[in-house]
């Protein structure tokens, strides 16, 4: 395409510089039908502007600052009949209903399209197709009509999935985003499943941290809001959504299908908060971590004016805070499972294995799941907590849960899960010091465990007693040191007289027993 700059030139060589149209053409490597063109363009608008007495300079300025102009095309479209347009009008009509029913994603493409009509004996291009369809969908685009509400009267809330690195794992996330329609004020928080205890997990978390709750929360037709649909429009919300609005006294609204425009704060919300917050940091430690950092990055841009009305979301949801309804504490957001204790002394929840004290072999346990942990109850007293994992086959062991067993089988100790999985101090002290006597180091974790002896405590001990006599760390200098100190390593005084104390009987055991 030729520029308004190359028509400026070939003007202006030819009027001011006097070169040749051959000459012209070969410069700027034009072809001379088109040099000669634009020059008599030009002899025309100065015979014209010469006949209304215009001036000549007024002529030239004019026309060369006007783009080059081409004749368009008006010929018949060959292949595109109007019997070719109704039949792709039956395709997308068919594409819509499918949408209407759920089968979106056997809708056919424009290839698809395309290939049905070649198959039909129809010999039009797939450009063709493509740019029909455009058309049609550029002709049917959709106006929307700008929204205004009052404080506290909505809250939009959605989903959104990030990908991160916990511990140098590639782990994908669900991101629960919740913005206030009149504030625009965001709050969002990670969870590693999209379930229903996620779901309710996120609006108390969410109530408990702006101090209250909205006239009228809005949804898409996500699973764990809608049970199912009655009819073309209608929608059952499941139980833990009426289960959250009973307590908290909330009206609930469903968007229309695939009309996430209904509700635009949140869907421009997720995409927002996602790129602001994990966009340049994207490895944690831990999935807490890389929640307090989604958390401090919301209160940031909850402190930026919004370009559109030049005040801080903060600021306007201090005026939502004031009208938000009280609700009556924190609601109780679990499930609870009643499990039975396997061979192995655990329990079997989503394919995973937690351990449980060893006694309750062969019995059944209660068990209350919440999105991050589950607490395991024998007779309304809890026994035990761990931390839910979403993985798949894996074995999560307490090596105290085993301490009775260990007792009798103490060879099983060396090779056990329950003790690699254990911190690695404990793991340190035993092949150091116990490798050849696991009964002993057994007795030594029982005697702390009773005496509420902390890891630290022990850690502090042992690092003690290495000072005193690094060839002999045994159970029984352990529990002498331990009752009578019972403090921190960092806080031991060598010169105190306990520890002297400490000492001598340290140095008489040894003597008793034959040690070096």
């Amino acid at each position: 395409m030729i520029t308004m700059k190359k028509k400026q030139e070939v003007i202006l060589r030819f009027f001011r510089d006097g070169d040749s149209k051959s000459k012209i053409s070969r410069d700027l490597k034009l072809h001379r039908q088109t040099v000669r063109d634009y020059i008599f363009e030009y002899l025309d608008e100065l015979r014209k502007e010469k006949a209304e007495g215009t001036h000549v300079e007024g002529s030239l300025a004019a026309y060369v600052s006007e783009p080059p102009k081409y004749k368009a095309r008006s010929s018949p479209k060959v292949a595109l009949t109007e019997e070719v347009c109704n039949q792709i009008d039956i395709y997308l009509e068919e594409n819509k209903r499918k949408r209407r029913e759920g089968l979106r994603k056997q809708i056919m493409l424009k290839k698809d399209i395309h290939e049905a009509l070649i198959e039909q004996g129809i010999s039009i291009g797939y450009t063709t197709v493509c740019n029909y369809i455009r058309q049609e969908k550029h002709r049917q685009a959709e106006a929307f009509i700008r929204q205004d509400y009052m404080p506290g009267e909505s809250c939009e809330f959605d989903w959104g999935e990030v990908t991160l690195y916990i511990a140098g794992e590639k782990k994908r996330f669900y991101m629960a985003t919740f913005t206030s329609s009149y504030s625009n004020y965001r709050y969002a928080l990670l969870f590693e499943k999209q379930d229903t205890l996620a779901f309710m997990e996120s609006h108390i978390a969410f109530f408990a941290t702006v101090y209250g709750v909205f006239q009228e929360m809005v949804y898409d037709n996500m699973r764990v809001a809608v049970k199912k649909f009655i009819g073309s429009s209608e929608k059952e919300p499941t139980r833990a959504l009426l289960q959250l609005s009973g307590y908290y006294k909330f009206r609930y609204r469903f968007c229309n299908a695939r009309k996430g425009n209904e509700k635009g704060h949140v869907e421009r919300s997720v995409e927002y908060i996602r790129r602001k917050a994990f966009s340049r940091r994207y490895d944690f430690a831990s999935l807490q971590e890389a929640n307090e950092h989604l958390l401090a990055t919301c209160n940031r841009l909850n402190n930026i004016k919004l370009s559109s009305i030049d005040k801080k979301p903060n600021d306007m949801f201090a005026d939502e805070a004031k009208v938000l309804w009280q609700p009556e504490g924190r609601m109780a957001c679990f499930t609870i499972e009643f499990l039975k204790v396997d061979k192995y002394s655990t329990i079997c929840f989503e394919n995973n294995h937690y351990s449980v004290p060893d006694h309750l072999v062969g019995k059944g346990v209660d068990v209350k799941v919440f999105s991050s942990r589950l607490e395991c109850y024998e007779l309304n007293k809890r026994i035990c907590t761990h931390e839910r994992s979403y993985g798949k086959k894996q074995w999560i062991l307490d090596l105290s849960h085993y301490y009775r067993t260990l007792l009798t089988k103490p060879g099983a100790l060396h090779s056990s899960v329950a003790l690699k999985q254990s911190s690695e101090l404990i793991r340190e002290l035993y092949h150091s010091y116990f490798n050849s006597t696991p009964q002993e180091f057994i007795k030594m974790l029982i005697f702390c465990e009773k005496n509420k002896y902390s890891t630290e405590q022990l850690k502090g001990v042992i690092e003690l007693l290495r000072k005193l006599c690094p060839t002999d760390v045994s159970i029984d200098k352990v529990k002498a040191m331990l009752g009578n100190t019972g403090t921190l390593a960092g806080e031991i005084d060598e010169n105190h007289q306990t520890v002297q104390y400490s000492k001598e009987q340290l140095l008489e055991y040894t003597q008793m027993t034959g040690q070096n």
